[in-house]
């Protein structure tokens, strides 16, 4: 059975394998029998999408087979990824199913798992679901109403929850601004790009409760809308729309609210490297940053590192993907991570990145020393950086390929020890990632099309 879990669980296209409804079912029905076995009971589920138009039906999917193995399932409806992990530990749930491809585009969609403290399900838990689609174990019956796409998925929320989606949903505003402790964002302008997707309706909400003037792009889902030339992954708009309202700074956020990208009030953009420059300035001023490590990925740009030693901060480099940078977390006790793309984990106050909560303490943190969000990242000069994407057919190791390696060992040589090349694959996509750092942008950019197009007729 080929391994359909990646590092942010099942990933597809919502309609094709193994995001069809029979699969989807299956999934459901697997994970309420594991639980079912390992508790001795029936266990209780919470789920939560983002705005996809095939969110509604995959997640009723689920539910079916869950339900018809005794579990019992409520849900969120639309909420970010973090906040269906927040809900599971606080509303005492076995486990929380966040339908989502975040940043991906409308077409995919995706199923997380995580446990009640925060973690996804370990990879027992993964390989037995595997094991139960490659063996088509099925509940006894499958509805097929789901075809037409529909939402709703209150049919299998017990009857005496009427009302509990609104209960959840304040639940975990109030969880924010508790963690804010005291924050108050008054006089403080602020341009919010939603990408329409789960955050549309939570950050204005969020923003405006703790004072500040929040002027909102890109909050209108439709279902297909989410992620397309918006959000963390298009930050182009955010930014002339913060130079034309004059704000103090914009944040954008992915499709399930789990990053989040900051522009400056120069119009600059402000990412995950940055985030955790400023981030651990603070904790270390407060004296919180546990074992003065912070840690990062093989992504987070060279001038971070050297940054980070002028400080006498040590910098950990994980492999690329929440799951590894939460691994490295725990094991080393480090009070922050992250990654470049916006993904932050505060481990103290949750194992899962929250965009939101990531805007809250940021802006707390430049809004104590009364700077602003460009002053904020001084002391921090990022290399130039170029990152590219290639197609490929198949994920064969590089170092297998004689037209990969030579190239990659011309360009190392290049380098000369003045930059990085690093070169892997996606772990939810077929894609080959190019990334090379260097202190010429044009010299680094050339490199990086001459490797892809290496790879690409190797392997596309």
């Amino acid at each position: 059975m080929k391994q359909l879990f990646g590092t942010d669980g099942i990933r597809g296209v919502a309609g094709e394998f193994p995001l069809d409804e029979k699969t989807v079912s299956v999934i459901g029905a697997s994970l309420a029998r594991q639980f079912c076995e390992k508790l001795g009971r029936d266990p209780r589920f919470i789920s939560g999408r983002d705005t996809r138009e095939s969110g509604g039906w995959i997640e009723t999917a689920f539910h079916a087979g869950a339900v018809e193995v005794g579990a019992i399932c409520e849900s969120a409806e639309v909420i970010t990824t973090p906040g269906v992990a927040y809900l599971t530990r606080a509303f005492d749930f076995d486990a929380g199913i966040v339908i989502s491809a975040s940043h991906n585009p409308y077409q995919d969609n995706g199923i997380k798992i995580f446990s009640p403290d925060g973690k996804k399900v370990d990879e027992e838990t993964e390989r037995a679901i595997e094991s139960d689609i490659d063996a088509s174990v099925l509940p006894k019956s499958v509805p097929s109403a789901v075809a037409d796409g529909a939402r709703d998925v209150t049919t299998k929320t017990p009857p005496d929850t009427a009302g509990a989606t609104d209960v959840f949903r304040q639940s975990y505003i109030e969880h924010l601004k508790r963690e804010a402790n005291g924050f108050s964002a008054t006089e403080l302008k602020i341009v919010l790009d939603c990408a329409n997707g789960a955050s549309f309706d939570f950050a204005p909400a969020l923003f405006s409760d703790l004072g500040a003037n929040i002027v909102v792009i890109n909050d209108q889902p439709d279902g297909r809308n989410i992620n397309r030339d918006c959000g963390s992954l298009h930050l182009e708009h955010l930014q002339a729309k913060v130079l034309e309202e004059k704000a103090g700074l914009g944040v954008a956020f992915d499709g399930d609210a789990d990053r989040a990208l900051f522009v400056d009030e120069k119009g600059d953009v402000v990412d995950g490297d940055s985030t955790l420059w400023i981030m651990a300035g603070y904790l270390q001023d407060h004296g919180k940053l546990a074992n003065s490590t912070v840690v990062a990925t093989v992504m987070s740009n060279i001038g971070l590192e050297i940054a980070f030693k002028s400080k006498g901060i040590q910098l950990l480099r994980a492999n690329v993907g929440d799951k590894y940078v939460l691994e490295k977390l725990i094991e080393t006790g480090s009070e922050i991570g992250g990654e470049q793309s916006g993904h932050i984990i505060f481990p103290e106050i949750s194992l899962v990145g929250d965009g939101m909560m990531t805007a809250l303490l940021l802006l707390r943190a430049i809004r104590e020393k009364g700077i602003s969000l460009s002053q904020a990242t001084d002391g921090f000069v990022a290399y130039p950086q170029i990152l590219l994407n290639t197609k490929v057919r198949e994920k064969r190791p590089f170092a297998d390929v004689s037209e990969i390696a030579d190239a990659v060992l011309d360009i190392e040589s290049q380098l000369d020890g003045d930059g990085r090349l690093l070169l892997r694959y996606s772990g939810t996509e077929n894609l080959a990632r190019v990334m090379i750092e260097g202190k010429n942008q044009a010299v680094i950019e050339s490199q990086a099309r001459r490797l892809a197009s290496v790879i690409e007729k190797a392997l596309g």
